[in-house]
């Protein structure tokens, strides 16, 4: 009797023991492929790295499904199965590449599962972004100079400009966007903004040109990476992220050609 219960002690311990580092194997995994898909990856780089961190891990039966929205992942054929939901989504390709570098060193068995979930943890929690002055540095930089590349008929003149409008709305939008959680109302308001802000000067200085202003002030909001990624999806197989990514990007493109044209509706004849 008392060997029959030993027996049932030790067996209820592996039982828990067992159960605990699959909960952990799972939130690894869902963690890793939430902070990917947070930052703008490849539904297939997300499924891959998740699936590798789960055979690293000696379960090789894992299976997942990714959206843009929610991830979903289970153990086995008859293992519980968990989700995570998918808010925010933005473009930090440090992000995708340290959680890869992270997957990679638990490969290579440099690290634990206990570290790697850890330095998931610190890197969900510590994310290091660029300051409002450098993006708006960056944006500011990249409106002059794409202008340049994708208008073959530009004066000079146009350059300075450019590189003002779409810095300063490109921190307007860094603003609507702390203090609103509307999904492209940022985007409308800042094209709007934008549109008043060309006509504005162009009324003032008719020597320039207000298509060169608008077009190289736009190109720091387009949408290029999700428009990327969707297609890439697409292309894979991955049909329902595919199609969710390509509608946000077409959405975020609408609402920019929205709002500059009810700038230049409401203030183009003036």
């Amino acid at each position: 009797m008392m060997k029959k219960r030993v027996v049932d002690l030790k067996l209820t311990k592996q039982i828990v023991t067992e159960n605990q580092y699959n909960d952990q194997v799972l939130d690894t995994c869902l963690k890793a492929g939430r902070l990917m898909i947070e930052s703008g990856s490849e539904m297939y780089r997300v499924e891959d790295t998740m699936l590798r961190i789960s055979r690293n891990a000696n379960i090789p039966a894992a299976r997942c499904f990714t959206t843009p929205t929610g991830l979903f992942m289970s153990l086995g054929e008859h293992s519980k199965t968990q989700m995570t939901l998918i808010k925010n989504r933005n473009i930090d390709m440090t992000v995708v590449d340290k959680v890869n570098e992270l997957s990679r060193a638990f490969a290579d068995k440099k690290i634990t599962l206990d570290q790697l979930h850890n330095k998931l943890c610190d890197l969900a929690d510590h994310r290091q972004t660029f300051s409002n002055l450098m993006q708006i540095f960056g944006a500011t930089i990249l409106s002059c100079t794409l202008m340049v590349l994708f208008m073959d008929d530009y004066d000079w003149i146009d350059f300075p400009v450019a590189a003002i409008v779409g810095g300063s709305c490109y921190g307007i939008y860094l603003w609507i966007k702390k203090y609103s959680r509307v999904r492209f109302l940022g985007e409308l308001v800042t094209a709007m903004i934008m549109g008043a802000m060309t006509i504005g000067i162009c009324h003032i200085f008719p020597s320039l040109s207000m298509d060169n202003i608008l077009i190289g002030s736009l190109m720091a909001l387009v949408p290029g990476v999700p428009i990327t990624n969707a297609l890439s999806d697409l292309f894979r197989g991955d049909l329902v992220s595919g199609t969710v990514r390509a509608i946000e990007a077409f959405l975020t493109a609408v609402a920019l050609g929205g709002g500059i044209g009810l700038a230049i509706k409401f203030l183009g004849g003036f």
